[in-house]
Parts: C-alpha cells; structure tokens; sequence
C-alpha cells in the first residue's frame, strides 16, 4: 500500500490514532475518505499494526485478515466459550499495538466482547479493557449493519444486549470510545444533492426532498448501458444473463484458479466468468499503475469488453486497455520471533481477470463504488435500514439519478439504535 496526501481533517484523525492510546471510531457518509484514511495508515503508522474486517471480501479489500481467523474465535455466539489460544496465536497477540476494525458496523456486539476477552486472555491483562490493545474502527452504522442469526442467536441478543450493535458491546462500558465523524464529501460536488443524501442517511427525508428524488428519478431509463443496483441477487443474475444472451457471438469463459484455502465465501470475482464483445463490465480493483502512470481504472470503474484473446481488451472512455488476471492474496499475520515484528505472510491465492458483468450488481456489492449514473431499482421494497442511502449516495450527482419506481417513505429506514448512538445516546 501506497502512502496518500491526506486532507486536512484526515490528517487530524490520522494523528489522534497514531500519537494516542485512545479507542478511536472512524467514521462518516459516504464518500468521505475513511478507506483513503484507512489505507494511510496502514502504509504509515510506526505501530505494530494489523487489520481485522467481519466478512472474507471486506477483509481482502482492505488487505487484512478476518477478525474470526486473526483471533481463532468460534462462528457464532461466543458468549462465555471457553477460547483456546495456541501457543503462536498468544505470541501474535502479545505483539500488537494497534488492532484496526474495518466495516465495524457489521460486527455484533457480541463479537466485540469476543475481541475483548481474546485480547485480555492472551496477554494476560484481565483488568484492561482489549488487554491494553488500541483498537481503531471504521465504518458507517447508517449503511451495513449486522446480520442477524437464527432464533435462539437472536434470544440471545434481546436477553444479553440492548441490541446486537458493535458499540452496545459490554467492553465500552470500561473503554472510552472516541467518535469521530469525516464531513468532506469527496464524491458529490453538488450542495443540494449532498444535502439530499443527509437527510435519507438519518431518515429525515421531507416531501418537498422526496419530490425532489422522485423527480429527477422519473425518467426513461437509458438504453446505453447505466448500470442497475438493485436489492436482489436475482434481478442482477437476470439483467446481466439477458443483456449477455442479446450479444451476438459465442460467450468466451474464464476459469478463476485458486490455490491454498481460499474459502468460496470470500471469492472477490466470479470463479467461472462469461464475457462477449460488447459486454459491460466493471472493474474489481484498482490498477495498479505502470510505474509512475496514473492507474487507468479504478475499483467500480465501467467499461466495455472490445476483444478477447489470452487476455481481455476493455474500452474504458474510448482508450482500450488490456487487461490481465488479478492476483488476489489472502493473508495472515505471523510473528518473527527473529525480528520482533508481525509479518503479513500469504495463506491462500485467488487468480482471475478482476471484472465482473455490469449491466446490474446488488446495491450490497455497489458498496463503496462510485458511479456517474445508475438505475436504482428497489423491488417490491427496500430490504433493510441503511440500503436505500448506500444505492443513491453512490451516485456522484442527482443529474445521473434513475428511479424504476417512485421511493416511498418505507424505504428511507433508520434503525434507531444507531440514531441513538450516532447522537451520543
């Protein structure tokens, strides 16, 4: 990773990390630079660090490890399990300065206290709270939250904790945790769309704002190619095999290889990949540059396949760029004990070219992209708190803003423990 020019105001958050103890919680609307700010620090930070995510994908995004696999916790309610910590794993521990959290909104309380205890147990600091342990989250609670469990996780939680919510954890009751919220927008230039994406992230969305969204929504959808998010894996499935049957030509398929135990849950790109010329498609990761050349996509970045050989030829704003398999390298963290150092060591591979089909993708998987336009199709309803503002505030202006239907006051939810959090509650 790569060290960044950070803002103002990043730079802020970037010192009360690195010259504090202080649990700190990173967080802010979208499109405010928290993995910008996430990144830098990695890159940067003169502590022993290393990065935890909830999930395989959120983890490969920000080169870490899952919180599960870095603390060997059990799946599941951990409540008062017995953790057995082996003789590595405790040196591990003992090593770290600064655990970092990622997408901390998905992680249950539960979990955190998990962290907690795993931390106090390996270092052998019951007293202190994550065994003295600076723990940095970052995340957006208005945008994921955590997936609930079956019945008995969920009477769990309703008898343990006054939700299931990272920061109802019983640890913060002993841990300060510092709130700190980014407000550069990076992504919207508009003031009054910037405003209008405020209000749909607290649920303070008012007629005469709705009217506004609808208004701008309620046009002919596009025919050249706008990509869809939408609430359903199946629609997606559906758009994209549609639009790929339309093309003339065979479907060319590619094959992902996978070495080590990569997980298919944590696959980052389809393991079997149909393209034609002519299909649209999205970039998966960033480029990497050519030395000292600026990076010709970027993550989310839309495109069009123009011909097919040992590699793939995309046309990106009428420069065709080949495009070669991806690498992507799950890690682990290990200790040197020559060195003294943790050490991030490669646990499995995943090989394939780094795009996916991009006529549709769920809003879920729009998460943290950007897009000029969109077609927001919601279905039948919005599934959860949270998903209507992540699918409008991809959109960097209301001009590139596409309704299938009308929203609906059922589809700006709130959940209001995180309201209560969010407004020091």
């Amino acid at each position: 990773m790569t060290a960044v020019t950070l803002t103002a105001e990043q730079a802020a958050v970037f010192d009360a990390i690195e010259h504090t103890r202080e649990h700190v919680f990173v967080t802010g609307r979208a499109g405010t630079g928290k993995s910008t700010l996430l990144n830098h620090l990695a890159a940067s930070t003169a502590r022993q660090l290393v990065i935890g995510a909830p999930t395989g994908v959120a983890a490969l995004n920000v080169g870490g490890q899952t919180i599960h696999s870095l603390l060997r916790l059990p799946i599941g309610v951990i409540a008062d399990h017995e953790l057995q910590q082996p003789r590595e794993l405790v040196t591990l521990l003992n090593t770290i300065d600064t655990l970092v959290i990622d997408e901390v909104s998905m992680v249950n309380a539960d979990l955190m206290d998990g962290i907690d205890r795993a931390l106090r147990q390996a270092r052998r600091r019951k007293a202190d709270p994550f065994g003295g342990v600076q723990v940095v989250l970052f995340g957006d609670p208005y945008q994921l939250a955590p997936v609930p469990g079956d019945v008995d996780e969920r009477a769990y939680f309703a008898d343990h904790y006054r939700s299931m919510w990272f920061f109802d954890a019983r640890v913060w009751q002993e841990a300060p945790l510092r709130r700190v919220e980014l407000n550069e927008i990076h992504r919207q230039h508009e003031l009054e769309f910037t405003r209008m994406l405020n209000a749909v992230r607290h649920g303070r969305v008012t007629k005469e704002i709705a009217d506004r969204l609808n208004a701008a929504g309620a046009r002919p959808r596009p025919d050249d190619g706008t990509i869809t998010l939408a609430t359903r894996n199946d629609t997606v499935n559906r758009i994209n095999a549609v639009a790929l049957q339309r093309l003339p030509g065979r479907a060319l398929t590619a094959k992902a290889e996978v070495s080590g135990d990569f997980g298919q849950r944590n696959f980052p790109a389809d393991e079997t990949l149909e393209l034609k010329v002519g299909a649209q498609v999205m970039f998966l990761r960033n480029d990497l540059g050519q030395g000292g050349d600026p990076p010709r996509w970027v993550n989310g970045t839309i495109g069009t396949v123009a011909r097919i050989d040992s590699n793939v030829w995309v046309d990106v704003d009428g420069e065709v760029h080949e495009v070669e398999p991806a690498v992507w390298e799950r890690y682990k963290y290990t200790y040197n004990p020559l060195t003294k150092k943790l050490t991030k060591e490669v646990a499995a591979e995943f090989t394939q070219f780094p795009l996916r089909l991009a006529w549709a993708v769920t809003i879920h998987k729009s998460q943290g992209k950007t897009y000029d336009s969109a077609v927001v199709d919601l279905g039948a309803r919005a599934f959860s708190p949270g998903q209507t503002y992540v699918a409008l505030s991809r959109l960097t202006s209301l001009d590139g803003l596409y309704l299938t239907r009308p929203l609906r006051p059922g589809d700006v939810m709130v959940d209001p423990d995180v309201d209560r959090f969010m407004h020091g509650g």
